[in-house]
């Protein structure tokens, strides 16, 4: 007999939050850094071109995500793809082609962040990812997200640049600030929906420094790898990750659960 819990993951749009769920963010916050490059840098195409294009994708994907009655794995993680590469291009264009620089672009997608979350907290009185199972929660799930995958280009690149870490010292120090928030959850009672958050935030500026690492010039500290190629090969390598890897729908680690 299918109990109340059962229903509710069933109407759940999201996966469930696994070590492999980690491993594929990551991954895709990766291929997010070295395909916006692409498009922007390779193509010489631009960040204001580039932003357009990816966002034109993310809307539609969101769209489509929203459309849709259930989980659908290759559906969630292509929207993530699409909100972290418009990420990488809509950083570079706050921060570079405006001139506000990483400090300040940092400070304003923080603030950006901060309030989607609160009007998500104030309109539903929740903002763990459990809620994601009607519209309004799914408006300001992939909101946030974009802002986060947005600020996390941003803060990585800072780290990496100002902060005079280079691509490989701006993974380290993001690795371990994420390898912190896995002690916090497997050996505290701090807020699940709050580690939550704080982790999706920080895989995606050490996305931003190992993608940088594989594709931006030898002299300037990176592998100098062709930035198609290197994106081609992540996508391969999540799209093995999806099929290998159990995908299912889920709640928030941590939630309740009936029967």
């Amino acid at each position: 007999m299918m109990t109340i819990g059962d229903r509710r993951e069933l109407l759940s749009k999201v996966p469930a939050i696994t070590l492999g769920f980690w491993i594929i963010k990551i991954l895709a916050t990766t291929l997010g850094e070295t395909a916006g490059d692409t498009v922007s840098m390779s193509m010489n195409l631009g960040y204001l071109v580039g932003t357009a294009i990816f966002l034109t994708a993310l809307i539609a994907l969101v769209w489509w995500q929203m459309a849709a009655t259930r989980f659908h794995p290759f559906l969630y993680w292509s929207t993530i793809i699409a909100s972290t590469t418009a990420g990488t291009t809509m950083a570079d264009f706050a921060t570079r082609s405006l001139g506000i620089g990483y400090t300040g672009g940092s400070a304003l997608l923080l603030g950006c962040v901060l309030a989607s979350l609160f009007a998500w907290y104030r309109t539903l009185g929740s903002i763990s990812v459990d809620t994601v199972r009607e519209p309004k929660a799914e408006l300001f799930y992939w909101l946030t997200i974009t802002f986060s995958q947005t600020l996390g280009t941003a803060l990585g690149d800072w780290t990496a640049d100002t902060g005079g870490l280079g691509y490989l010292g701006a993974a380290a120090i993001f690795s371990a600030m994420l390898a912190i928030l896995a002690g916090l959850y497997f050996l505290t009672k701090a807020s699940r929906v709050f580690l939550f958050w704080a982790a999706f935030i920080m895989t995606r500026p050490l996305g931003a420094a190992v993608g940088d690492f594989l594709d931006k010039p030898i002299a300037k500290g990176g592998l100098d790898f062709s930035r198609p190629l290197a994106s081609a090969v992540l996508a391969a390598a999540i799209l093995v990750l999806i099929l290998v890897l159990p995908q299912r729908a889920g709640q928030h680690p941590g939630e309740n659960r009936a029967g």
